[in-house]
């Protein structure tokens, strides 16, 4: 078993690799100026982004999208048509079994709200980043319409 020392640095690499990937890979910036509010109670964000619910086919799209969200590569989940998934976070499936909307809502606007040494990249967040690309200063990952598309996907998961 590795030591201490080993795990973080390598850790520290995974978690370097992650924000190389979603520096320069390009991922689906939102396209909105302003982040729209949201209150943040206990372990969740009750409320949604948008006054219109998410759609979970387009979700899905997005969580499998290694363009978009690059869930997959940290998260596995119930996509067999998608090779190569993730093992350095939870798996998706069962998600919408083990937290609510607003839980999962929080922990991808920002999961640094819940645990600040996170690997998880906030995807709804713009400022107090580090080493962002150029064309993503100041804007979120995914759109306020996105993140509730992908809630209203990860809910679906029960088992």
């Amino acid at each position: 078993m590795p030591g201490l020392r080993q795990r973080r640095a390598r850790r520290s690499v995974e978690v370097l690799a992650l924000a190389a990937v979603l520096c320069t890979v390009g991922v689906a910036g939102a396209g909105e100026d302003e982040l729209r509010p949201y209150v943040v109670v206990g372990d969740a964000i009750p409320a949604p982004l948008t006054g219109a619910p998410g759609d979970p086919e387009r979700g899905r799209a997005i969580v499998a999208n290694r363009q978009v969200g690059l869930c997959l590569l940290c998260h596995t989940g119930p996509f067999p048509e998608e090779r190569f998934q993730g093992n350095l976070a939870p798996d998706l499936a069962g998600a919408g079994a083990r937290a609510s909307a607003g839980q999962l809502r929080l922990r991808i606007v920002d999961a640094s709200h819940l645990n600040p040494n996170t690997i998880m990249p906030p995807y709804y967040r713009a400022d107090g980043l580090e080493r962002v690309a150029a064309n993503f200063r100041g804007k979120p990952i995914l759109s306020a319409e996105q993140i509730e598309d992908v809630i209203a996907f990860l809910v679906t998961l029960k088992d």
